[in-house]
């Protein structure tokens, strides 16, 4: 994990109709432009829409780390509900091993209720997912930091659960909790290593980081110990393809992306203004859905005008 000054920038790609190729091709260009990650979801077909292909997600981030050398991969939320703690914390361990500390860990309870009841999985009331994400938060940071691991709770229970080989990175592969309502925030300050506002919480940012100070102060944890992200989408182009880009990114992201709220739009330099903002408020991450889905040109240009000015 890097110190509390400096900033990251990440390029989110949810694997919707795309071929292997073009994801890898995709990964390894952020890799070259010096874009620090590379994230995708963890569902199991893109959320309604069924009918389009979509790799399911820990498969496809390993081919990716597999087959770069610097770039780190995760996804900003795993679904808890999809796998049990203690198969998730190996898989999370393994990963971290085999791309040399690479792996970027985002933990949630889950967003999309169709596809568990399609698939037969729990889903429950917010209130019960939030616990099942606690017990396998307590659960898989137990397992990063311990050789064997024992947890009894009211959803999991792990005994003498062994974890060798540890992870790489120390002191442990960076945890993402994203959200902003009391519960979450509990958690984040909790667990998190990285607390993430999505773009549709940015309203609520102050309430939020009121309750996210108080719960550090309660459990004994510095609230400088955990950097702080924000999730957007961004339209960027220079001035002659602005309004194109705009258009596309309404098209696409129009409703429950918070993109005229707090989306990332305009020239390199207005988009450069608006990320200076967030930095002075205390923001340190930077992670991005692009308009255009990661066309080259546009990643360049978030690279070399955005990007490089806060390096």
């Amino acid at each position: 994990m890097t110190s509390a000054r400096s900033i990251r920038f990440g390029i989110y790609i949810p694997q919707i109709a795309f071929g292997y190729d073009d994801l890898l091709s995709r990964a390894r260009h952020c890799e070259q432009l010096g874009i620090d990650r590379f994230w995708i979801f963890d569902h199991l077909y893109g959320p309604a829409m069924p009918d389009a292909p979509a790799f399911e997600g820990w498969t496809l981030a390993t081919a990716l780390l597999a087959n770069t050398t610097s770039l780190r991969v995760g996804h900003l939320v795993t679904c808890n509900n999809f796998r049990h703690p203690a198969v998730l914390g190996r898989m999370a361990t393994t990963l971290d091993v085999i791309s040399n500390g690479r792996l970027e860990f985002g933990l949630g309870s889950g967003s999309y209720e169709q596809e568990h009841r399609e698939a037969g999985l729990p889903w429950g009331s917010f209130a019960e997912r939030s616990e099942r994400l606690g017990e396998a938060l307590e659960i898989i940071t137990r397992m990063f930091a311990e050789p064997k691991t024992s947890f009894a709770g009211s959803h999991y229970t792990v005994t003498d659960l062994p974890n060798l080989p540890g992870p790489v990175q120390s002191p442990r592969p960076p945890i993402h909790i994203g959200g902003v309502g009391p519960r979450t925030v509990r958690l984040a300050a909790r667990y998190a290593d990285v607390w993430n506002i999505p773009t549709y919480g940015l309203a609520k940012r102050d309430a939020a980081t009121a309750d996210f100070l108080t719960e550090c102060e309660r459990i004994g944890r510095d609230p400088a110990d955990v950097r702080r992200s924000v999730q957007g989408v961004i339209a960027v182009a220079t001035p002659d393809r602005l309004d194109d880009a705009l258009a596309l990114a309404r098209r696409r992201y129009g409703a429950g992306f918070g993109l005229e709220e707090g989306g990332f739009l305009g020239t390199p330099e207005q988009v450069g203004e608006r990320v200076g903002d967030l930095v002075g408020r205390g923001f340190t991450d930077f992670e991005f859905f692009v308009h255009d889905r990661g066309a080259s040109e546009t990643l360049e240009l978030i690279a070399s005008d955005v990007i490089a000015n806060f390096r």
